[in-house]
């Protein structure tokens, strides 16, 4: 409930409250990348901080045209020209198609999708199981990649119990994963599974307390 309230200040003052905020970096594997502070959505205080540098750490090894982005995130921070697919929101060159019903004439080397997966199947129906809808999501992704292509998400644990699970199970079968926990307001840093399944969405901190990075 406090959100409710102190995301329209932050909002109203972010202009402010950017400047005074030092231009800090991270680690995210062996690369080393810089916090993304940004007024939409007031990135200083959730996991778009991180989420958003790491997006863009795979977008530079591909052209527009071979990218496809699942959810429209990406656009509100920088400008983009790859393909973008969101069942619901709508903007500038956003194909609004159910990612199951998405037929492209092309393939895509990279597809990637930052803190959407954990909305599938669970906020439109809370009261239904969820695996099954992220998992046709998933197969629908990897089915519209060329070969040798690559999936690339970004979800926040303690969000959806059922993506969690998968998680934990090991049902969503990445290649490559890895995992961040917020150390403090404005600080994430790599961890394990068990370290990042031991926090919680919303506390301490607004928003993710971890999140995790699955390549596919």
């Amino acid at each position: 409930m406090k959100e409710v309230f102190c995301k329209p200040l932050r909002t109203v003052m972010a202009p402010y409250i950017l400047r005074g905020i030092a231009e800090e970096e991270f680690k995210f594997g062996d690369t080393v990348l810089r916090y993304v502070y940004h007024k939409y959505n007031c990135t200083w205080i959730n996991e778009r901080c991180v989420e958003i540098p790491i997006a863009r750490h795979f977008l530079e090894r591909y052209e527009p045209g071979e990218v496809l982005e699942v959810g429209n995130v990406l656009a509100h921070y920088f400008t983009v020209s790859h393909d973008v697919v969101d069942k619901f929101e709508k903007g500038r060159g956003v194909i609004n198609r159910d990612i199951l019903e998405f037929k492209p004439a092309v393939s895509y080397r990279l597809i990637i999708s930052i803190s959407t997966f954990e909305h599938i199947g669970y906020d439109d129906s809370p009261a239904q199981r969820s695996e099954t809808k992220i998992a046709q999501a998933m197969a629908a992704c990897k089915a519209l990649l060329a070969p040798g292509g690559k999936l690339v998400i970004t979800v926040p644990i303690g969000y959806n119990a059922d993506l969690d699970r998968m998680l934990l199970n090991n049902m969503l079968g990445a290649k490559q994963q890895w995992y961040m926990r917020r150390t403090a307001k404005r600080r994430w840093t790599t961890c394990d599974w068990p370290a990042a399944a031991d926090c919680r969405y919303g506390t301490p901190h607004p928003y993710a307390n971890a999140i995790m990075i699955g390549e596919f």
